[in-house]
């Protein structure tokens, strides 16, 4: 009998938080199994919610403060300052998180204005200053869901960096910029970066340039029409070349695991000297994640797309992946079936949440009831299955 459940989605972007995808899952389990025990573990991989989650886990809080948008306008953002509470990180209490998504992400860039090559990191630059400013020795930043192209830039430019073009002149904020980048000036960067561990949490399948370059992966996403595509490459890959000549930059920012993540930002920060690294391995020690995986009968987990691109980094992969390392089933959930849904490795079985076909507009304001609708539907599936003798037959 099943009555052990861990809960591990991701958020559903736009849509669902990490938190509101795992209490909807929840109420499905509960509908079928009212008496379960269900341990709710929403995971964040960098993007939305990360700061709040891991400032949650280890007993930390959240630092409030403006800093600019990614449109150049200022808006209400945060950071977090880590506890000592659960975790592996050894001195967390010296750490502080920058979620670049709460200062640059695509959900803070109106549908009508989303253009990667006007954007900025600007306020990225500004949340790690202000995390200088508290003392701590290691500042993490977590990399996704961007509105951003501009490979880091306006961070740099935040942190004092002056990014110059051919007659000297400051260049204008956005992506679409860096390919008039002539000159880098770091002489006004931020000293106190030289005695601060930089770690950027990243998915390492994202690169700065090539043809899976971030630009031709991602632009469309943020609004880039296929002409843009092309001038935001054009513009990276001059930024790699120039931060490479300019800086002491003592890794391959073309195409180096990771470089391309948070539309470059991940490129513009290991210039500085930040240490790139897989964002599981960053993140989820904090949640004592195998362990809580290895209590549960079944492993639920869940994103808004199941597909192709899944076991390229994705959270229901790394949880598939821990999950069998126990001996763990586990049903994935998603809000869209795509091509190579039945390949992620790990999972067992796996179900769309919409029951019918209907708008894309409608299923965002619904996500949490459909979550909670396609849990109790597979769940009571499940069940259904493990009753049955040895041979049924239909």
């Amino acid at each position: 009998m099943l009555t052990r459940f861990a809960v591990a989605p991701s958020g559903f972007k736009e849509s669902l938080s990490a938190q509101a995808a795992a209490d909807a899952i929840a109420a499905g389990v509960r509908r079928v199994v009212p008496d379960a025990e269900v341990d709710l573990i929403p995971l964040v991989d960098g993007g939305e919610g990360t700061a709040r989650a891991l400032a949650s886990a280890t007993g930390g809080r959240l630092v409030a403060l403006p800093a600019t948008g990614p449109l150049g306008e200022p808006v209400g953002t945060h950071f977090a300052l880590l506890g000592t509470g659960s975790g592996t990180g050894s001195g967390s209490a010296d750490t502080a998180v920058v979620e670049m998504a709460a200062v640059a992400g695509l959900s803070l860039v109106p549908h009508g204005l989303r253009d990667p090559g006007a954007t900025t990191t600007y306020g990225v630059g500004e949340l790690i200053r202000a995390a200088l400013d508290t003392g701590v020795r290691r500042i993490l930043v977590g990399c996704g869901d961007s509105g951003t192209s501009d490979g880091g830039a306006g961070a740099l430019q935040a942190l004092g960096a002056r990014l110059l073009d051919e007659d000297g002149f400051e260049l204008p904020q956005g992506g679409r910029e860096l390919i008039r980048l002539h000159h880098i000036d770091p002489k006004g960067l931020d000293p106190r970066l030289a005695h601060t561990e930089l770690l950027v949490a990243c998915n390492p399948y994202n690169v700065l340039c090539g043809e899976r370059g971030v630009a031709r992966v991602f632009g469309p996403q943020k609004g880039a029409t296929p002409a843009q595509v092309e001038e935001l490459s054009a513009g990276l890959e001059n930024w790699a070349y120039v931060l490479t000549r300019d800086l002491p930059v003592t890794c391959d920012l073309y195409g180096g695991p990771g470089t391309g993540a948070s539309g470059g930002l991940g490129a513009g920060l290991a210039a500085l000297g930040a240490r790139l690294l897989p964002r599981f391995e960053v993140l989820l020690d904090h949640l004592d994640l195998d362990a809580r995986l290895a209590r549960a009968d079944l492993v639920l987990t869940a994103e808004g797309a199941l597909d192709h691109q899944t076991p390229r980094g994705k959270v229901p992969a790394e949880v598939a992946r821990r999950a069998k390392l126990n001996g763990r089933p586990v049903l994935a959930l998603a809000g869209t079936l795509g091509e190579g849904a039945h390949t992620v490795p790990g999972v067992d079985a796996f179900t769309g949440i919409l029951p019918a076909p209907m708008a894309l507009a409608e299923a965002l304001v619904r996500a949490s009831e459909l979550l909670t609708d396609a849990t109790e539907r597979a769940l009571r599936m499940i069940l259904l299955g493990a009753g049955l003798p040895r041979g049924a037959g239909v």
